[in-house]
């Protein structure tokens, strides 16, 4: 049969068509695009056990019995539990709320602390208060932390952190700034006179908080109630940091360094450590993911 030639013309037209439409990898690529973005976390904790993270303790408390440590005449214990050692089992794997969670017992101080240094990277978690609290902040708020770019020896500073910039985890004070040991880092903020605190004001002149000035408070509150999950996020880019609670940003901080033989050098990447400070805590979800640049949203 012969065709006609505008029959013949668009009946290739609509093929070509149709074969583009089948090969056009601008739906493909965006599908797996997405799949790649969400592929590109690392998770820090396998829900199993805690591969990938030791521990270290400080002395226990008096009101603590621990076998095989030496005590004081007043019933002080005289040297740390120390690395690698959990005798009170206060880092445990349970399930809460249906999923596997690191529960902090809170009974000594003390940390985890990835085997790994990171720089760069945009780290999350999850947290939520438990019940029980320990001396000596039985009567105190409800405290943990987050310390990232840590280096050095544990028990550095306070008998068992290692140096490090500290993301706060505290009732009421969540992403508060904390200078751990020798560090020094530059944060725009303010002084409150009628509270006698500094506070992270992004509008304002930067300030260096450093071991003699080391803590500054954030700009808002973001935590949930008690009980509840709460997300805390920390971006972090050459000597640039930001902490993220429950999605709003409340400290930015630049230019981190630390002291070394009287010379201030840049601390930009380091192990990250979870602390034990007294409070029953869960913390689950911990992932990581390297960035190019602090994002510009934030």
């Amino acid at each position: 049969m012969k065709y006609p030639t505008i029959w013949i013309a668009s009946t290739l037209l609509i093929c070509t068509t149709l074969l583009l439409s089948c090969t056009n990898p601008s739906t493909k690529d965006s599908s797996e695009s997405g799949t790649a973005a969400e592929t590109q976390w690392d998770s820090l904790f396998n829900g199993k056990n805690l591969q990938g993270w030791y521990s270290y303790q400080k002395a226990p408390e008096p009101t603590s019995e621990v076998p095989g440590i030496s005590r004081d005449e007043q019933g002080n214990y005289l040297e740390a539990i120390g690395l690698h050692r959990d005798p009170l089992h206060v880092f445990t794997i349970v399930m809460e709320d249906n999923a596997p969670a690191i529960r902090m017992s809170g009974e000594v101080f003390g940390i985890l602390v990835t085997e790994k240094e990171y720089e760069n990277y945009h780290l999350s978690l999850q947290f939520k208060w438990g019940q029980a609290k320990y001396p000596p902040r039985k009567k105190e708020k409800r405290d943990s932390g987050i310390l990232y770019h840590s280096i050095g020896s544990e028990g550095a500073w306070g008998g068992v952190w290692m140096r490090s910039l500290e993301c706060q985890v505290q009732e009421g004070d969540c992403g508060d700034y904390i200078s751990v040991d020798t560090v020094l880092a530059d944060i725009p903020a303010i002084m409150d006179d009628e509270k006698n605190l500094y506070l992270h004001s992004p509008e304002s002149e930067s300030l260096t908080f450093s071991p003699e000035r080391s803590y500054c408070h954030k700009s808002s509150d973001y935590e949930n109630p008690s009980g509840q999950w709460n997300t805390m996020e920390i971006y972090t880019f050459g000597d640039k940091s930001f902490h993220v609670v429950n999605g709003h940003v409340n400290m930015r901080i630049s230019n981190s360094r630390h002291i070394i033989e009287g010379k201030e050098l840049a601390l930009t990447k380091g192990k990250i450590q979870l602390q034990s400070e007294g409070a029953e805590i869960f913390y689950r979800n911990i992932k990581i993911k390297a960035i190019a640049e602090i994002p510009a949203g934030l």
